[in-house]
């Protein structure tokens, strides 16, 4: 386990190198032994065999070899870089694809006294170094370590100072190349210099070597030795490659978010032709098509809101426009028949569901007749147990399909209830009201038709007087001013229609609210009729008493009802004074519920019928009229008492 190598220098000699191995507190030292007078020793210490009680880690520990051969001036097994030393004075018989010595034998990590616990980090030791032209010998260790500035980013170069006086460039770039690859070494006159580094861990390893004395070959002289000083440098060179890096990391960052963000955006949608009359045809007829409605739409909502229509396009746009609406009964049929498909898929879920519910009772049955004394007698303990098991979770699947089917019934007949919940008499009504709505309705949208007719012949009028004024009074023209001729005679037709079609929808308008009027009207008596039915009903008495006993009662129901009546016109003069005051103080009129709102403030039981039988009983005092026109028609009453004083 020895081995032998020369130092070449001024006095040149053999050392001997021993791997004295200590394993003990986790701990490793590789010892040079120099002279030739130690060489028996050395042998001799090779001899030692290693005990294997005194292990308390592995041998393959990665942090004991580092430490080991940091101390030697060896880079690390698995590191990149070039080692401090030469491989001549390298250990003989390392491995290091099995990191370990060989010739040791392997350690079994079971054993007495190797615990799992990596051990604590120890203070590294340094050692000496010898280079071709150079030593260098360590600090001392109990001094404290050589401070360092800070590190600036991305450094590559050093600072070395102490150096002797007469080390040359030549003798620098030998001790310092076992750190790495040089690529500048600038020297100056007062001991000190700038190295820079290929790679950036290349500087850890030159600050290693700070701290230590150097002395050049084997001279005393003061001019040929000095104590080396490492530390970081500020280069510009390093500080720029360092920026540089960054923004190369920089524009891949944003480069791999920018694709990410492209690969979670959602597809743009396809572009839009823009508007022509060739473009505009060929969409029309894509309009008219059921496959390609939906694409097409949404090409000539784009136009309309770019603000394509014009007066030259107007009848163009207004046939795409018909032609979407046309589509509206196929989309309402197709509605229908999905609705259909619906309703005949709950009919068969309903059907299927009942046969699943048949079954569970059959089921359910056979459980309860094998439960019987007759049947249950002959079955063992551990059959009597799985049948009564079946059975309650049979009977829990039938409850829960009953209790669906069941709520599917309830919603039916909700649904049935909803609809004959209504009166009948009322009925009546709405449905003439519904008719009368149907009708105004089909007139309002034929009065739409016919003016967007109108707006279209005008157009087309006022282009062709355009085209009239640049050119001069051809045939071409005289053909022209026949079709305004024949253009304006269609303008004063469909303007009459128009007229006739707005006098029609009035008169429906008119009629409707007659209609309800009446209805109002006819409620209101109904209302006074039943209140004197009532009157009616509790003025009778009872004539199976005594002939005193039935005068006595009719007396006293004749002074009651003269109570009411005096009570109810008390209550009635009060209403007519607030109402003639209310109405004198507007005398545009006001609404029923506009007076209603006022009087409720004041007495919550009165009713809007109340008010308004009130005010149709005194037609001198009170009069209704109508105001306004279309939507806007409303019905209002007036105070038209001192209009009859100042016509007499």
């Amino acid at each position: 386990m020895t081995g032998e190598v020369k130092i070449l220098g001024q006095n040149s000699q053999t050392i001997k190198i021993l791997p004295f191995i200590s394993l003990s507190k986790s701990a490793i030292w590789f010892g040079l032994f120099s002279s030739p007078a130690s060489s028996p020793a050395a042998d001799a210490l090779g001899s030692i065999a290693i005990d294997a009680t005194h292990l308390t880690m592995s041998v393959t520990d990665p942090t004991a070899w580092a430490t080991a051969m940091n101390n030697l001036g060896m880079v690390p097994v698995g590191l990149a870089g070039q080692q401090l030393v030469s491989d001549s004075l390298c250990v003989p018989g390392f491995d290091p694809g099995l990191s370990m010595m060989t010739g040791i034998s392997p350690i079994n990590p079971m054993m007495a006294s190797m615990g799992l616990i990596p051990p604590p980090p120890l203070p590294v030791v340094k050692e000496i170094i010898h280079c071709k032209s150079c030593t260098l010998f360590p600090p001392n260790p109990n001094l404290p370590p050589p401070s360092t500035r800070e590190r600036p980013p991305g450094c590559k170069t050093v600072f070395v100072g102490g150096l002797p006086e007469n080390a040359t460039e030549e003798i620098i770039q030998e001790l310092f190349e076992q750190c790495g690859d040089i690529t500048a070494i600038r020297k100056s006159k007062k001991n000190f210099c700038h190295i820079r580094f290929a790679e950036e861990f290349m500087v850890d390893k030159a600050i290693y070597l700070s701290g230590y004395r150097m002395r050049l070959g084997s001279s005393t002289d003061k001019k040929d030795s000095g104590r080396l000083h490492v530390d970081f440098a500020q280069a510009r060179d390093d500080f720029y490659e360092w920026e540089c890096k960054q923004r190369m990391l920089a524009r891949e960052e944003r480069h791999r978010r920018k694709l990410e963000v492209d690969q979670l955006r959602p597809p743009s949608p396809p572009a839009i032709m823009h508007y022509s009359e060739h473009e505009a045809t060929i969409l029309a007829e894509k309009l008219k098509d059921d496959n390609k409605f939906s694409d097409a739409i949404s090409v000539l909502l784009t136009w309309i809101e770019r603000g394509e229509v014009n007066r030259r396009s107007a009848n163009q746009f207004y046939s795409m426009v018909q032609s979407a609406n046309s589509h509206v009964r196929r989309l309402m049929n197709e509605k229908g028949s999905h609705e259909e498909q619906m309703e005949l898929a709950k009919e068969n879920f309903k059907t299927a569901l009942l046969g699943i519910l048949t079954q569970f009772e059959q089921i359910v049955a056979v459980f309860n007749a094998s439960s019987r004394q007759k049947a249950w007698d002959h079955f063992s303990k551990a059959q009597r147990k799985n049948i009564d098991i079946w059975r309650k979770h049979c009977e829990e699947l039938r409850n829960a399909h009953s209790e669906q089917l069941m709520g599917i019934r309830r919603e039916e007949e909700m649904e049935m209830s909803d609809d004959d919940s209504t009166d009948i008499p009322n009925k009546k009504v709405r449905i003439d009201d519904s008719a009368l709505a149907a009708q105004a309705y089909a007139l309002k949208e034929e009065n739409d038709s016919l003016r967007w007719q109108l707006d279209a012949y005008r157009n087309e009028v006022e282009l062709l007087k355009q085209e009239k004024g640049h050119h001069g009074r051809t045939e071409e023209s005289l053909t022209k001013d026949q079709q305004l001729q024949f253009l304006q005679q269609a303008m004063q037709n469909m303007q009459q229609q128009l007229v006739a079609m707005q006098e029609e929808l009035n008169n429906k308008k008119s009629e409707l609210e007659k209609a309800k009027e009446e209805q109002t009207h006819s409620q209101a008596l109904i209302n006074i009729l039943k209140e004197q039915v009532s009157v009616q009903k509790n003025g009778l008495t009872e004539t199976n008493g005594t002939a005193s006993v039935a005068v006595f009662n009719h007396d006293k129901e004749k002074d009651a009802e003269k109570q009411r009546q005096s009570f109810k016109s008390e209550k009635e003069a009060l209403l007519i004074g607030i109402i003639s005051t209310f109405l004198n103080v507007h005398p545009f009129g006001a609404n029923i519920e506009y007076l209603w709102s006022y009087l409720q403030q004041l007495d919550s039981r009165i009713s809007a019928n109340e008010i308004e039988t009130l005010l149709i009983k005194l037609p001198r005092m009170f009069k209704q009229e109508f105001t306004g026109v279309g939507a806007t028609l409303e019905k209002r009453w007036k105070f038209c008492a001192f209009e009859g004083i100042k016509t007499t």
